[in-house]
């Protein structure tokens, strides 16, 4: 009863999580368009503007100077939309990734962790690279030496994807990287771009000169937050796709699609304020990396089924299935963890599992299942189901 209760709310929470998450990323996209297609105006008051047509309608859009003293009525605010995704990010990590963090965040083979340690250790990086991150940019370092910054910005993060794959099974060190960069950046919309966002009102009401160190830093934040959007889309998704994570170099991986998910958000920033197609060399070289990772992660696979071997018969990956598989996917289910079989895959019977040899293949092969080793599947018996299901696939 209590899985099944946990199912849905994860169902629920997860549901919440991709709406705000869609209403935050979609914001970003159109403010950072908007700002890029601004046209001059003969209005001195006005610092750009821009017509626009949807739904049916013409729309005059104006970025404007505010006289001091005069405050129009009713502003709206884009804060609730990050606010309320990190808050259901952080439920969904609660009631997935903790509560069952011995089979998606532990790995015995990486790191023998108890529940509570990984649990510890996951906060912790949470909230000491937030730290670490916020106080490189709030120091004077960050204002005199911008590109220095940024550059060991971009170092610490690979840090962190190398200290994180040594700690977490892969797939629980792609989700914290994606939690904690969207920490960050719901952290810089709370602690940094809010409030200089208040003080900018308050010193327009009272006819004050703004402070130009406020806006430089909501600035670098904002435009962190820009760059930051598609890697941690990558990262949550990325528990879909162990041949990913299921790398041995498998931070190496994270960090090639990192980049990738830079450089395409570098041409939509590109592309709107150039006006042309010259940025689309940047979603060349996104593609070229791209692929390069996929080989590179795929390589230890591709190896496997080029290399010549006796035929494998079913009789002989039988057991393995019986004693490292069934538990959770069978029509009744003994693993307490999982009242039903995982996606429906069963895997009693020899046609089931000839069924699903391609993934098996691949889930085997990458060390996403079983789900966290509980059942410690060595890396013989590995070798052996991935080259038996490789021979199933041969026509």
């Amino acid at each position: 009863m209590e899985t099944i209760l946990i199912e849905w709310a994860s169902l629920a929470v997860r549901w919440i999580h991709i709406i705000t998450a869609f209403a935050w990323i979609g914001a970003s996209f159109y403010f950072n368009w908007l700002l890029n297609h601004l046209l001059k105006s003969d209005d001195p008051k006005v610092m750009g503007q821009l017509w626009a047509l949807h739904a049916g309608g013409f729309f005059n859009i104006e970025k404007r100077n505010i006289e001091p003293g005069h405050l129009p009525s009713p502003l709206h605010w884009f804060k609730w939309e990050s606010y309320w995704t990190w808050i259901s990010g952080f439920t969904l990590l609660v009631i997935t990734y903790y509560l069952s963090a011995d089979a998606y965040l532990i790995d015995p083979s990486v790191l023998a962790l108890e529940p509570w340690q990984a649990i510890l250790i996951s906060l912790g990086f949470l909230v000491g690279s937030w730290l670490m991150y916020h106080s490189l940019w709030k120091s004077e370092f960050a204002h005199q030496k911008t590109n220095l910054a940024t550059l060991l910005t971009a170092a610490f993060i690979v840090v962190l994807a190398i200290v994180l794959t040594h700690v977490f099974s892969g797939r629980g060190a792609f989700l914290q990287l994606g939690a904690m960069l969207a920490t960050w950046m719901t952290a810089n919309v709370f602690f940094v771009i809010m409030p200089g966002q208040r003080k900018l009102v308050k010193a327009t009401l009272e006819g004050q000169p703004q402070d130009k160190r406020l806006s430089e830093e909501a600035g670098w934040r904002s435009l962190h937050n820009n760059y930051l959007t598609l890697p941690v889309m990558f990262c949550m998704i990325s528990n879909h796709y162990p041949a990913s994570f299921g790398s041995a170099w498998n931070w190496a991986v994270l960090m090639g699609l990192f980049v990738v998910g830079v450089l395409v958000r570098h041409y939509f920033n590109a592309r709107t304020k150039i006006g042309n197609w010259k940025p689309l060399w940047l979603l060349i070289v996104a593609f070229v990396i791209f692929v390069g990772t996929a080989i590179f992660s795929s390589y230890p696979q591709i190896k496997l089924s080029l290399e010549k071997s006796s035929a494998i018969s079913y009789s002989q990956v039988q057991p393995i299935f019986a004693e490292r598989c069934v538990a959770c996917h069978a029509a009744k289910t003994t693993h307490p963890a999982f009242p039903i079989a995982q996606k429906g895959v069963l895997l009693e019977t020899e046609e089931q599992v000839r069924k699903q040899a391609a993934l098996i293949g691949l889930q085997v092969s990458s060390k996403a299942m079983p789900l966290g080793n509980l059942t410690q599947m060595t890396d013989e018996e590995r070798t052996l189901v991935v080259k038996w299901a490789q021979q199933v696939q041969q026509p």
